[in-house]
């Protein structure tokens, strides 16, 4: 009896491991393009975490059985890596937010001259209307610059299984692939049915002049790319990725991404759309054929009209951004009123929304450290992180943000230009942990080297903050949780050249105005540390204290709204702090002139 429980039992598991791969998994597009890697056959990849694009690399460690996963210290990096082990023979991607291509420029343009041995896939996520970024450039017109294949998947099903199909383009035409989404594709939701993994045939790496990139062997790179990108240009008109929906001849749209999912809600049933999957090279065969059977034509994308210049140059005429806004997110509702001029209903529920500008969160590290810059009308450089929120009213305790590594180069652009012009003023130059292995050690040698009058500030919260608490080289961990060596930034900046390096809690203001202080009256080359954990990281054991605020005491000065924490405000003319987002920092008690604040120990 027993002997026949079990054996029903591993049948059980086996119909189970048979029938997985049709069961359907809701899944975010990052989650499936991460489940495309490891279907594809993928053996290497390396990133750095930025929004929309950083769920794909915290969902893969899942699969390190099968492959290896990495966060690199910035996307520059990522790619070289990714690049390399795919000349090694491996099946490789990088994944990066749209401004990260910025970054990875230099090798990609290179990868697409020298070629591929097996595929290679750079991944970018472009943010419209910028949810979480400085810009919304449009990434597609990187591929046409580099005359690379660009592949957009619409929902996440094709997240999943456009990956397979960039290996093989990338094998078959020797050249890397860009793998595009959008915020909408990356984070919406939507039913993916599984595969089964299939390994790649090794490739094996021979020596050969053909990574080389000496301008003898570029030149001729340069007629193999042309010559590849003219094969995939007569591919892109027969591309599975491509689809040609049929259903009347009024009205024909050609679209692709997230656009496709919004036209398919707006236009009429009867519509015929062209969608495509493969938007580098554009399928001019099949869009001239698709233009023949309409009577008016569409061409509707997000952000540039990157299709839609290319449709006119062959000389088919479309309609497109005169009709549809070249900025910013799209939405079915945006797209119904600019196209027919139909405008969403509404309905008055009686409630005005509050504006709630972005904050520092309560307890954060950094709000210290931008009080006292703030406070001493200091000239600050920031940079792209949490800490650009220590710009903001009323802490008011940032100049600039650029991009990521400007905190340090900005400002020595600044100190330089202020000395030019004869004023004496110093100038800090700030950026996080995180921003300082990607890009800001550069910074703090051409402070250096140039001599520039700029004080380099590392914000040490030993994470990854804004895009949600993933490791880096200074703190302790990799992407799979393993423990790593942890790089000390005042090793670095030490060995850079500047020889007095202040190292502060910022929750001490004294301390981080007397280290200011400091720093500028310094005879030698001078940095400054702010270290504190970010409160939220969860494998810190951080003991909380809440602080409160003597009712009889207080005089009501608003002196401690001045630290813009989101725990503090005003209750019948007195100060009042929230108990539930209090995290019991005392930077709000160290401002106030009457110590009405304290903090009670638990």
């Amino acid at each position: 009896m027993i002997y026949n429980l079990y054996n029903s039992f591993i049948e059980c598991k086996n119909i189970k491991k048979r029938n997985d791969a049709k069961v359907k998994h809701l899944l975010s597009g990052n989650e499936a393009i991460a489940r495309g890697l490891f279907e594809a056959g993928a053996l290497v990849c390396s990133a750095y975490p930025g929004t929309p694009s950083t769920e794909i690399f915290e969902e893969l460690p899942k699969y390190s059985d099968s492959l290896y996963c990495e966060w690199a210290p910035n996307e520059k990096v990522a790619t070289e890596v990714a690049y390399g082990a795919c000349i090694a023979g491996a099946r490789s991607a990088s994944a990066m937010k749209h401004v990260g291509m910025n970054v990875a420029a230099d090798p990609l343009f290179t990868a697409a001259y020298n070629g591929v041995n097996a595929g290679f896939i750079v991944i970018t996520a472009d943010d419209p209307s910028m949810h979480s970024s400085q810009n919304e450039q449009d990434n597609r017109w990187y591929a046409l610059h580099a005359k690379v294949p660009c592949i957009e998947p619409s929902d996440s099903q094709e997240c999943k299984d456009f990956i397979r199909e960039a290996y093989e383009i990338s094998e078959k035409y020797d050249m890397p692939v860009i793998f595009r989404t959008t915020t909408r594709v990356s984070h919406s939701k939507s039913l993916v049915e599984f595969g089964e993994r299939t390994e790649a045939e090794h490739r094996e790496y021979r020596k050969s002049t053909k990574y080389n990139c000496a301008p003898a062997f570029a030149y001729q790179n340069r007629a193999k790319l042309e010559k590849n990108f003219s094969a995939l240009e007569d591919y892109s008109n027969i591309c599975p990725l491509q689809k040609m929906e049929m259903k009347g001849s009024k009205i024909g749209v050609i679209t692709a991404s997230i656009a496709y999912e919004y036209a398919k809600d707006v236009f009429p049933e009867d519509t015929s759309f062209l969608k495509l999957g493969l938007t580098n090279p554009m399928p001019m065969k099949l869009i001239r054929e698709f233009a023949s059977k309409v009577e008016k034509l569409y061409v509707i994308e997000e952000l540039d009209p990157y299709m839609e210049m290319q449709i006119k140059a062959a000389g088919i005429d479309c309609i497109g951004k005169d009709l549809v806004s070249g900025k910013y997110e799209l939405n079915p509702q945006l797209l119904r009123e600019q196209l027919f001029g139909v405008k969403a209903e509404t309905a008055d529920v009686g409630v005005t929304p509050v504006s709630r500008p972005p904050a520092l969160c309560p307890g954060c590290p950094h709000r210290g450290f931008f009080y006292i810059m703030g406070k001493k009308k200091y000239t600050v450089t920031g940079d792209i992180g949490c800490y650009t929120l220590g710009a903001s009213a009323p802490l008011n305790g940032a100049d600039t943000c650029i991009c990521m590594g400007g905190g340090f180069t900005v400002g020595a652009g600044m100190a330089k230009a202020f000395e030019m012009l004869g004023e004496k003023k110093k100038v800090f130059g700030v950026v996080g942990d995180s921003t300082f292995f990607h890009s800001g050690i550069t910074g703090a040698v051409e402070i250096i080297y140039n001599n520039a009058d700029t004080i380099p500030v590392v914000l040490d919260n030993h994470i990854t903050g804004m895009t949600g608490h993933q490791d880096n080289p200074g703190s302790g961990y990799n992407l799979k949780g393993e423990v790593a060596e942890a790089i000390k930034a005042e090793n670095i900046l030490s060995a850079c050249g500047f020889h007095k390096i202040l190292i502060v809690d910022p929750y001490d203001l004294k301390a981080v105005e007397k280290a200011a202080e400091e720093a500028i009256a310094s005879e030698e080359r001078a940095a400054i540390i702010c270290r504190r954990p970010c409160l939220l990281i969860k494998r810190e054991k951080i003991e909380k204290s809440l602080c409160s605020v003597d009712r009889e005491k207080c005089i009501g000065c608003k002196s401690c709204l001045r630290v813009g924490c989101p725990a503090l405000m005003m209750k019948d003319g007195k100060a009042f702090i929230d108990p539930n987002q209090c995290a019991g920092c005392t930077v709000c008690a160290q401002v106030c002139p009457k110590s009405a604040i304290s903090r009670k120990e638990n």
